[in-house]
């Protein structure tokens, strides 16, 4: 029996982790449980929002999932020195060694997790040293280099970095950036105001923290998470609709700016998504985080969620199978076998030519009576042996007779009785083409090679609807559980999967009839 999403012990201790981290708190769960998932993805998280929001708060806790776990937390100024972030200089290394080393004991070098507030202010010199940690979680002390075993970085800000500033480095180094806010719900913020519990209070069991082993052996279960077909094929789909936005836009403050860096470490973070759910591969529900990765101003969200959203609705499962080759290939088909079949040619004739789409001219050699025109419904009316009261019309369309007509044996031609006589006047006609198409039975050679290209397609196909039934119904049966992503993203996955059931099967139906087409003639 295949193991399902809630029995995985990965799953089960996560779920376990954000039950203690978010417990007590009020709109703040995602916040949480993206800050765990960029810690364990090793990267790290930008929260933008005014003070009072818990920005402080999400760091705090975070450090609560680590056994063991240290943190650092600081508010920048432009007064900031490196002393006060990497810890002072020994003097006795000085002195005795000539050294110039830092005491790192308590600092921000030594934790496992960091948060650092209003960090655009920091000067040159902590920035420099902030990248190398950020990037490679190596700190430069003295002439050595040491790793650091920083599991988790948290900035924070009131404010975007300025722009085309020095900071545009670091900022770039933060994957994950979150929009923070003031409580919505008003149930909730009075939840929030009446709540006497300690929301510093460290809820999560002690064995359910991570160790630092634990976290090095998930890393290499992380790397070994599948990235499959329509996953890839939505991220490539993403990139090019940001670069045809970029083509489009005017201004550099609307350019949505991702480079080749960015998106690895995205791919990075969606495998952990996909491992920390429990699952052996990433999924289409996993790439809605691309939403927190890649906007440079809060104005650009919902922009970049409209190409997200629309990219794994059209394009998801939809380029996974192919399916605009096998459409390709069907129309091919399709008209391969209605040339061959049908073969058309060019017909001259006559036809009525009417005026306005309202009358028919009589073509008059006389002036017996008055009137040249007849309107085309009266006509269509009138029977061969059968006179009607008809209305005659002269050239500016006033009503001039009215006598008994009937249709005549001879085409397009109307008998007029006047007098106690009887006329015949053609109508007006003109010379018109029409195509006649006319049938022709395949040679047998040709139908052989139809029927084996009819076969080929529909395996594809039948192949295809298999594929998608073996593999889409245990993914759709945890669509709504993906712990970081939220449920009502799941109706977008399944409408692009029913999508492309309906397309293959409106395929295999198209392959049918052609195949009908020349076998019956």
């Amino acid at each position: 029996m295949p193991t399902t999403l809630t029995n995985t012990p990965v799953r089960k201790k996560t779920e376990q982790l954000l039950n203690g981290l978010c417990s007590g708190l009020y709109e703040r769960e995602q916040s949480i449980k993206l800050a765990l998932l960029s810690a364990v993805a090793g990267e790290s998280i930008f929260l933008l929002g005014p003070p009072g929001v818990g920005k402080s708060l999400i760091a705090r806790r975070l450090k609560y999932a680590f056994r063991d776990g240290t943190s650092f937390e600081y508010l920048m100024s432009k007064f900031s020195t490196p002393d006060e972030i990497f810890g002072p200089v020994s003097i006795k290394k000085l002195k005795e060694e000539d050294r110039y080393e830092r005491q790192t004991k308590n600092y921000l070098p030594s934790a496992n997790i960091v948060f650092l507030d209003e960090i655009w202010k920091a000067g040159p010199a902590i920035q420099n040293a902030l990248l190398t940690i950020l990037n490679e979680k190596i700190y430069r002390n003295g002439g050595e280099d040491y790793k650091v075993d920083i599991r988790g970085i948290i900035t924070a800000s009131n404010e975007l970095p300025p722009g085309n500033s020095s900071l545009d480095p670091i900022w770039d180094r933060f994957l994950i950036r979150l929009e923070m806010g003031n409580i919505r719900q008003f149930k909730n913020f009075l939840n929030m105001i009446t709540d006497t519990k300690d929301v510093y209070e460290d809820d999560v069991p002690e064995d359910v923290k991570l160790t630092v082993n634990e976290l090095e052996a998930w890393s290499k279960e992380i790397d070994a998470i599948e990235v499959p077909a329509e996953v890839l094929n939505t991220i490539q789909v993403v990139k090019i609709k940001i670069e045809e936005h970029n083509a489009r836009s005017a201004g550099a403050d609307r350019l949505i700016d991702v480079h080749d860096r960015r998106w690895k470490k995205i791919v990075r973070l969606l495998r952990t998504s996909a491992f920390l759910n429990g699952r052996s591969k990433v999924d289409l529900m996993d790439c809605f985080l691309m939403v927190h990765c890649l906007w440079s101003q809060p104005q650009q969200t919902d922009k970049i969620r409209e190409i997200v959203t629309e990219a794994i609705r059209r394009h998801g499962y939809t380029m996974a199978v192919n399916l605009q080759m096998i459409k390709r290939e069907t129309q091919d088909f399709e008209e391969d076998v209605d040339r061959e079949i049908r073969v058309r040619h060019t017909v001259t004739e006559e036809q009525l030519q009417p005026i306005k789409d309202e009358y028919y001219e009589l073509v008059k050699e006389d002036d017996k009576f008055d009137g040249v025109l007849l309107s085309v419904k009266q006509f269509n009316q009138l029977q061969l042996d059968t006179p009607q009261v008809t209305n005659f019309y002269d050239r500016e369309f006033n009503l001039v007779n009215r006598l008994k007509a009937q249709k005549s044996s001879q085409q397009f031609t109307v008998e007029v009785f006047y007098n106690s006589e009887r006329y015949a006047y053609p109508l007006r006609t003109r010379k018109a083409e029409r195509t006649e198409v006319i049938t022709k039975k395949p040679h047998h050679i040709v139908q052989q090679h139809w029927d084996e290209r009819h076969q080929r397609l529909m395996a594809y196909i039948t192949q295809q609807e298999e594929k998608i039934h073996s593999h889409a119904p245990d993914e759709l049966n945890h669509l709504q559980d993906n712990l970081f992503v939220h449920k009502d993203h799941s109706e977008v996955v399944t409408r692009n999967l029913e999508e492309v059931r309906e397309a293959l099967e409106q395929l295999k139906l198209r392959l049918e009839k052609v195949q009908y087409a020349y076998t019956n003639i």
